[in-house]
């Protein structure tokens, strides 16, 4: 039987989170099996605080070689990949990201795909820019209808710039120029879904990924998977050589940005946020907030405040913790995430 500590440090090994991992940026983003990207920022923190020796650069020359993209993908959301993931996630998940666009009545969602397709070859478009073409194209419709199908339907990657952040707040979409795989295996994304995320079962990786209908596929693969259970007695699958190190591992202060993956792998989130904290950090506008860990759990919430060259890391704790834990790390984030700050300082939030 697995204790809620022996999930919490089998996840927190995958997620690179109790040693960063040594290696390249694709090497990390392709473990993880992506980054939610909604934001530009949150992903170039997630590397950092997953990756050892980690810069900005590193990321922001993946992008632009286009050996990691941005671009709609689980739960019909941005995620940050490498290409060749791209190209055997985007076939799996069609289905996801078809239902999302579906949601809008009376579209002709072959049609508005395929002059999607066609006005994109002519090169990169915001959706400011490809909306009116597409109502030209379908006169009477909804431009908003109309640009959420196209993104949802067409495989579209976001085109890097020069931002800070590698992306501005307005993006241009551009169609991949990447083969997608004909023939992409179910079976081979539950186990990239469990390198990262397991010990974990279908419902799991259903909220990850937002496919559903796993159950038969989990079952299925039993002579691959080894079986074992939860303290509270759900089934779980795993990887038979996956790491699961003891439950009094040590774990150390790590600060997770905002959407990360750690706070939506899960449908049981219990193995890294408590219950009674789970509205705090996912809130009603289903904005997921930026977390760090204390000994592998979620112990509060951080935000950073700028004000002229002054940087503020200000946290917010849920636990009685002593707040100097958060010190080195913290002033690490700061630095990483405000290099050109003259004062940075941490701060207790109300």
């Amino acid at each position: 039987m697995l204790t809620l500590r022996d999930l919490n440090r089998a996840t927190l090994a995958r997620q690179h989170l109790l040693r960063r991992h040594e290696g390249t940026v694709a090497d990390v983003v392709h473990r993880l099996a992506g980054l939610q990207a909604q934001e530009p920022r949150p992903p170039y923190l997630g590397v950092w605080t997953r990756l050892a020796g980690f810069a900005r650069d590193d990321l922001h020359a993946e992008l632009h070689a286009r050996t990691v993209v941005r671009a709609p993908l689980h739960r019909a959301t941005l995620h940050l990949v490498t290409a060749a993931d791209f190209a055997e996630f985007r076939p799996l998940l069609r289905l996801v990201l078809a239902g999302a666009a579906r949601r809008f009545q009376g579209v002709d969602y072959d049609a508005v795909e395929a002059a999607a397709g066609r006005l994109l070859a002519e090169g990169p478009q915001t959706f400011n820019e490809l909306r009116p073409r597409l109502l030209a194209e379908f006169p009477g419709g909804h431009d908003r209808a109309l640009g959420y199908a196209a993104r949802m339907l067409t495989p579209l990657i976001m085109v890097p710039t020069q931002d800070r952040w590698s992306f501005p707040r307005e993006s241009a979409f551009a169609l991949p120029g990447i083969d997608l795989d004909p023939a992409p295996s179910l079976e081979g994304l539950v186990e990239r879904y469990l390198a990262a995320f397991g010990p974990a079962n279908d419902a799991d990786m259903q909220t990850w990924s937002g496919l559903g209908g796993l159950g038969p596929v989990f079952a299925g693969m039993r002579d691959r998977l080894e079986v074992l259970a939860d303290h509270t007695g759900r089934r779980l699958y795993d990887l038979p050589d996956a790491p699961r190190p003891p439950g009094d591992a040590p774990a150390p202060v790590r600060f997770l940005p905002d959407f990360d993956n750690l706070m939506l792998g899960h449908a049981d989130r219990t193995r890294v946020l408590a219950r009674e904290h789970r509205g705090t950090v996912v809130t009603k506008n289903l904005r997921v907030r930026a977390t760090y860990l204390i000994d592998g759990f979620v112990a509060g919430t951080w935000q950073i405040k700028r004000s002229g060259k002054k940087a503020k890391l200000i946290v917010t704790p849920f636990t009685k913790d002593p707040v100097e834990l958060l010190e080195e790390e913290g002033m690490a984030l700061l630095s990483f995430a405000e290099p050109d700050a003259t004062g940075r300082s941490l701060e207790v939030g109300g």
